[in-house]
């Protein structure tokens, strides 16, 4: 009989075929990765609690708020005025003689401005002191009438009515010489008045009417202007304040709180360098506008303002207050009303609805709604979901000083330029 093709192996019943050695590492190797499914199916069929691993909570940086004692302020704007504005208008008419000032000159009261040919006023003076001088001379002449006829009377050579006749005469004549007097009086004041002088200290304006034009003094209205002079030490500053604003300030005076200080910045200044006091408040409201005017006087003596510069004015808004302070980034805004982050004692992180107030060097006052001990989240406010825990690092709050250059304001820039001579 003829052998089979197919090899045999031992222990391997005769008829049946038998894979190479070969051929069955192959199979073997197939088998691994279903052997690899089924062993971790059935781990997880005998378990029944795998789940993906928690990831760790978020990073925030938290500080206490910052305490400062700060004097809160209202912003207001306005202008300078000057705190005295003359009109120079002569008293009485005749030809401009002189000038003895410079146009924008600073002038001193009392200082000589302009001169009026007084030769007219001389004149008038000489006459009424004549006339003075002839009713000095009936006076005399009366009284001594009277003082003989008061002799005679006892005698009674003279009667009773000659007497009174006499004495009425000199009264008279006592009438003419006060009358006389007092028109020597005028005359003076009129030679006086052809030197127009500075009723106040200030700046002057230029010159409105040259040498030898002819001026009117008859009466203010159709007087002849000449100058006008401008008292700017002190100056005013002229603003106005809404009624809110008008209110809160008389709270804070009831309340002892209130304050007139004043502090002025001027449109290129980075900072409030002119200080002052609120003197004058009008008596009532402009209906129109719900304004009310105001003014405070600032020291000005090396008059560099000038009236009809604009300013900024902020007006203390009650007394010393000690504020807690977080850094603005960290007030955010829901809605209509502004909140922080804080983080309490269990790591959870809580909403609070604060009070804010004004800036200070980069800080936000918080007036109410969080206290000195609560933990402000200071950073990473995008991580922080209320009712979620977080990692909470300590941080410090840190005032920014403002710098004074960062105002933006441009100067005029130059329209021309030429080579600079040497």
């Amino acid at each position: 009989m003829h052998q089979s093709p197919i090899e045999t192996e031992a222990g391997v019943p005769a008829g049946r075929p038998v894979l190479s050695r070969w051929n069955r590492r192959k199979a073997a190797y197939a088998a691994l990765p279903l052997a690899g499914l089924a062993l971790f199916a059935m781990r997880g069929i005998g378990t029944g609690n795998a789940h993906a691993d928690t990831p760790p909570p978020p990073v925030v940086t938290v500080s206490t708020p910052l305490r400062q004692h700060i004097t809160e302020w209202d912003d207001y704007v306005g202008r300078f005025e000057a705190s005295q504005a003359v009109e120079i208008r002569p008293r009485v008419s005749g030809a401009l003689q002189s000038i003895h000032f410079r146009d924008g000159d600073l002038v001193h009261k009392g200082q000589l401005l302009f001169v009026i040919d007084a030769r007219p006023f001389a004149a008038a003076l000489a006459e009424a002191r004549a006339k003075e001088n002839s009713a000095a001379t009936a006076l005399t002449l009366a009284r001594s009438e009277l003082a003989r006829a008061n002799r005679l009377v006892a005698d009674q050579a003279v009667s009773r009515e000659e007497v009174d006749t006499l004495r009425a005469t000199a009264q008279s004549a006592a009438a003419s010489l006060a009358a006389a007097r007092a028109q020597v009086r005028a005359r003076a004041l009129d030679v006086e008045f052809t030197q127009v002088r500075a009723p106040v200290t200030g700046r002057i304006s230029d010159r409105k009417v040259d040498i030898g034009n002819l001026v009117a003094g008859d009466s203010a209205s159709s007087a002849t202007l000449l100058t006008t002079i401008n008292a700017l030490d002190p100056i005013y500053f002229a603003f106005e304040g809404s009624e809110a604003l008008y209110l809160k300030q008389l709270r804070a005076k009831q309340a002892a709180q209130g304050s007139a200080n004043v502090q002025i910045r001027l449109q290129d200044e980075g900072d409030y360098r002119w200080s002052g006091k609120v003197d004058f408040t009008d008596n009532a409201l402009n209906r129109g506008s719900g304004t009310i005017r105001g003014r405070a006087v600032i020291a000005n003596p090396d008059y560099f303002l000038t009236p009809g510069m604009f300013g900024n004015m902020r007006l203390s808004g009650g007394g010393a207050v000690d504020a807690l302070l977080v850094p603005d980034a960290a007030v955010q805004v829901d809605q209509d009303r502004k909140i922080v982050y804080v983080v309490g004692k269990n790591g959870v992180v809580a909403v609070r609805p604060v009070d804010a107030g004004p800036l200070f060097n980069g800080l936000r006052v918080i007036r109410s709604g969080i206290g000195p001990h609560d933990k402000v989240v200071i950073r990473g406010m995008q991580y922080a979901q209320p009712g979620s825990p977080v990692s909470a690092e300590p941080g410090k709050i840190t005032p920014v000083t403002p710098q004074v250059a960062s105002r933006a304001f441009t100067a005029p820039a130059a329209s021309q330029a030429t080579a600079a001579l040497r």
